[in-house]
């Protein structure tokens, strides 16, 4: 196998790929159209100058692109973002001494490939945004009752939460009209947190005329309303960030072929590596919470009443104790470009990422602080793990059995990785605009 280039034949049958006339390994199908929803091509030009907008913030100072930016893989190449309160871009992000933010944002930014995608039916770390239809708006939310329909897809959906919250966008009580609206609990509605962005929004000349044109519900800037730009932005990400023109993606439609490194790492990741059991499917993702022993750094995610700094995952959203300190699978596309990677950034180096997740018990009793990548902060960023207790708590849930892993096996995996990330991406379909109609200035590194 070693050395040979990978060439295949695809039973469409069966699914099956052969390596190299050696042994067989599953292989998902390639994306098509048909794997994603459609986009308005004018809907995603709106999008996109609300989401490197500052307006939608509280104190007009993050956009969207603040932590997700296409600079540094859609997200903003921290382990843990500093949002209202910080200033400048990425690594170049500190704390604005005027206007120090409260902690840092308890959770990495994640990125935003293929959000459009059909099979994208549950967000965030902790899955807390889902499609269910069992629900009113089609969707469960942490808002419940309160959550209003309207929304396109999940996709706009989330949109929602970073607006409303005081560490990432809205700012912190009593610093503008939508924070105070947050710590109200006034939400929806009029005089709600999100008709106070609509109305910001509908005040700029500019975007009244483009949600006209753009929309036939809305006939004058008054009939702007929050789920409309939640829309606009989704299709925006939805149609920047479609990543399927990867080298794997000519692989998997019969058009490429790997050789050396590439192919043992792919030979690895769908077999003796065993990453494919949860990095399935075209997307790399089966869209399930596990528990893979991840180092906690940071706040922490807890309601404000609370004084602890720990991150149950998903067992936040169901209290079921099997989700305890379980995330959700990242989907694979463009991993390389992502980093920090983990659900709190603790790794710095996509390597030693991998080789953690060969045996996450004995990396979490070895970790290595310095590949964390952390703005200068005042915060006790390390509580969990200088608590013997709390790093146990989070070892006893491991739920994979380790692997052997040598040094030249990780090499091979990172480079079949590596096949992963689409050249399109690096700057995205329509890129970063040179303005946005609020006149305030456009996030750039």
């Amino acid at each position: 196998m070693r050395g040979l280039v990978f060439r295949f034949a695809m039973s469409m049958a069966m699914g099956i790929v052969v390596v190299s006339g050696a042994r067989a390994a599953d292989l998902p199908p390639p994306l098509t159209d048909a794997d994603f929803r459609p986009v308005r091509f004018e809907e995603a030009q709106l999008g996109q100058l609300l989401f490197y907008d500052p307006l939608l913030s509280g104190n007009k100072e993050v956009a969207c692109a603040t932590c997700h930016h296409p600079a540094f893989g859609t997200g903003d190449g921290l382990s843990l973002s500093l949002g209202d309160g910080g200033m400048g871009l990425g690594l170049n992000r500190v704390v604005d001494p005027k206007n120090p933010p409260e902690q840092r944002v308890p959770r990495n930014a994640q990125p935003l490939f293929n959000l459009g995608a059909e099979q994208m039916t549950v967000l965030f770390h902790d899955g807390r945004v889902e499609v269910d239809a069992t629900r009113p708006s089609g969707l469960r939310t942490p808002l419940e009752e309160e959550m209003v329909g309207g929304f396109a897809s999940i996709i706009s959906a989330q949109t929602m939460f970073p607006v409303l919250s005081g560490d990432e966008m809205a700012g912190h009580y009593s610093e503008n009209e939508i924070s105070q609206a947050v710590r109200r609990g006034t939400l929806t509605g009029e005089g709600g947190a999100w008709d106070l962005i609509a109305q910001r929004v509908a005040a700029v000349p500019d975007y009244a005329a483009r949600f006209v044109a753009v929309y036939p519900d809305v006939t004058a800037p008054d009939d702007i309303g929050f789920t409309d730009i939640s829309n606009a932005i989704a299709a925006f990400m939805e149609f920047e960030w479609r990543s399927d023109t990867a080298p794997f993606d000519g692989l998997l439609a019969g058009e490429g072929s790997f050789s050396g490194a590439q192919v043992r790492g792919l030979e690895l990741f769908y077999g003796a590596a065993g990453c494919a059991a949860c990095h399935s499917g075209p997307l790399l993702t089966d869209f399930d919470f596990h528990a893979m022993g991840q180092p906690q750094l940071g706040p922490g995610k807890a309601a404000r009443f609370e004084r602890h700094a720990r991150d149950e995952g998903r067992f936040r959203v169901t209290g079921q104790e099997a989700d305890r300190f379980a995330f959700r699978t990242p989907s694979l596309r463009n991993v390389a470009l992502t980093g920090p990677w983990g659900h709190s950034g603790a790794f710095g180096d996509l390597a030693r990422f991998v080789a953690a997740h060969a045996d996450p018990r004995a990396a979490l009793r070895s970790y290595d602080r310095s590949g964390v990548v952390l703005p200068e902060f005042e915060a006790a960023d390390w509580r969990i793990m200088d608590d013997p207790s709390e790093v146990a708590a989070i070892s006893a849930a491991v739920e994979v059995e380790p692997v052997t892993l040598e040094a030249q096996d990780v090499s091979d995996i990172i480079a079949f990785l590596h096949s992963l990330t689409d050249p399109a991406m690096a700057a995205g379909r329509l890129g970063v605009p040179k303005a946005v109609p609020s006149g305030l200035p456009v996030p750039s590194p």
